[in-house]
């Protein structure tokens, strides 16, 4: 009998070891971290070995102590600091621009067939016209001032950004609305307490998406026509084959576009915990 019930009991104990993985199943947040810190070493060691092993010519792949050198070169000097105020500085300028705009822009999509008619085709249009093909064209226009920097990262967000906000907008469920209207609000009372709320997480992540974009249409201006920033920089080390300035210059990107990352998740987490509780 004793035997019995120790067998059912390791059986049991075997079933739930064996429980299949669930889909959007949360785990624990020291987990998570630790399979995010295994896969940045998992790189760190690939690069390391194609380094150190010279698998790669360290012309074309420099060694981490290589790229750890050149850093330390770079920040002692203070460029390094200065050339991120910059970047950063442009990021912020044209983000918030294009921010400003779309948000009521991509509102009034949503909720107004009309206005949507009248908005989307042109928006959508321009959006596939690629930003870096305006650089000359804006060059022209205001030359290399930060004004022309400030432009290439505005076509380059917000046609994608109004789009991506009026569907989070369309996205909010109909009872709501309806819900509204059977209280009296009228409709921009509607658009303020009802639209707006129930659509603002996604917005927030259509945000954190949205600066991705923005950093990668940031170095592509700072390329052509700039005198500092960590485009720019890049671009100096490769006319002199300075691959460990080229990649030290990639993961201060990186890095910023890490923290901007981590940054929107912690206000989503915030600004909406009913929804982080659930997993998000």
């Amino acid at each position: 009998m004793t035997t019995d019930l120790s067998t059912s009991k390791s059986g049991e104990g075997l079933r739930r070891r064996r429980r299949p993985y669930h889909l959007f199943e949360s785990i624990p947040t020291r987990q998570y971290v630790l399979i995010a810190v295994l896969s940045f070493a998992f790189l760190f060691g690939l690069w390391a070995l194609a380094s150190y092993g010279k698998w790669v010519d360290n012309l074309f792949l420099p060694t981490p102590t290589q790229v750890w050198n050149s850093a330390v070169a770079y920040a002692s000097d203070g460029t390094m600091f200065q050339d991120i105020k910059v970047s950063v500085t442009r990021i912020l300028l044209g983000f918030l621009l294009s921010t400003v705009i779309a948000i009521p822009v991509g509102v009034l999509m949503g909720v107004n067939k009309r206005f949507e008619a009248a908005v989307e085709p042109p928006v959508d249009f321009i959006r596939y016209m690629p930003a870096v093909a305006f650089i000359p064209l804006t060059l022209i226009w205001f030359g290399t001032t930060e004004t022309q920097k400030i432009v290439i990262l505005f076509i380059g967000v917000f046609f994608q950004e109004v789009l991506l906000i009026m569907d989070n907008v369309k996205n909010v469920p109909r009872p709501l609305v309806e819900m509204a209207y059977t209280l009296g609000f009228n409709p921009w009372r509607t658009i303020y307490k009802v639209v707006v709320p129930a659509s603002l997480p996604g917005i927030v992540d259509t945000l954190r998406i949205c600066m991705g974009w923005a950093w990668t249409y940031l170095v592509v201006v700072e390329l052509v026509g700039a005198n500092d920033g960590l485009g720019f920089r890049i671009q100096s080390a490769q006319r002199y084959l300075d691959t460990p300035q080229i990649l030290i210059g990639i993961v201060i990107i990186g890095i910023l576009g890490l923290g901007f990352d981590f940054a929107f998740k912690a206000l989503y987490r915030w600004a909406f915990p009913y929804l982080s509780v659930r997993g998000k």
